[in-house]
């Protein structure tokens, strides 16, 4: 199966690279490209990434793309709830693959909040959002149950989560996987993007990819919420 063989919405681009190198590569370009010109129009600009491992090398070379970094806003589309020093803290993971170089100059706004229950530390980020200027790119990934960003199938808050006009920026998400504790923006403030992108890797993926393009409810598969313009998805084989 290629990314050509999806039945993906008009308006929906797709990138098939030939490696992880040259999609890590061809992503940072053009996430560039993208702060720049936001950059050019109002003077900054703002990019949300999702943590994990599979960014790393993206995040790497981003940072080495040339940028007015100290007008650019990172901000993170979910968070783990652990301490930031914390090596599967995806702050901490920014911190040290993106945040480095003239590419330190960047403001972060971080999600983690020190609190009595995670509860706490998402009504305290939901709370420091409201500071977040408007969302100029927005890069997701996927995982194998089809959950984007920390809206995992199954999760208590994910209906509420994933509604259009909800009033809520940060909610707490329970993973299947360790650490099971897990802060997420929600959907309504993600489809605030002015471009969105979706990186995704192997046959695997792109097998989650088709099941989400075939289910009806966003709950099962929640990518699904995003698979609509604006979108461009990153896939190598």
């Amino acid at each position: 199966m290629a990314i050509s063989d999806l039945q993906l919405p008009t308006g929906v681009v797709t990138h098939s690279l030939n490696s992880s190198t040259q999609l890590a590569n061809r992503l940072a370009a053009n996430v560039a490209d993208a702060l720049r010109s936001a950059i050019a129009d109002k003077g900054q600009a703002t990019l949300v990434v999702s943590g994990g491992r599979s960014p790393v090398a993206f995040f790497e070379a981003l940072a080495q793309q040339e940028l007015q970094w100290s007008s650019v806003v990172v901000s993170l589309a979910d968070e783990r709830w652990v301490p930031t020093s914390h090596a599967d803290s995806n702050e901490n993971l920014v911190r040290r693959h993106l945040l480095q170089g003239p590419a330190a100059a960047a403001r972060f706004f971080g999600l983690y909040f020190k609190a009595a229950s995670l509860e706490e530390a998402a009504e305290a980020a939901d709370q420091a959002l409201r500071d977040l200027p408007p969302i100029d790119v927005l890069v997701l990934g996927m995982g194998d149950d089809g959950h984007t960003a920390s809206l995992f199938p199954n999760s208590p808050n994910l209906l509420k989560a994933l509604a259009p006009d909800g009033g809520r920026r940060c909610l707490p998400m329970l993973a299947p996987n360790v650490p099971h504790q897990r802060l997420t923006m929600t959907l309504a403030l993600l489809a605030t993007a002015k471009l969105a992108l979706l990186a995704i890797q192997g046959q695997n993926k792109l097998s989650t990819l088709a099941q989400a393009l075939q289910v009806d409810e966003l709950a099962q598969m929640p990518v699904r919420a995003f698979l609509q313009p604006p979108l461009e998805i990153y896939w190598c084989a």
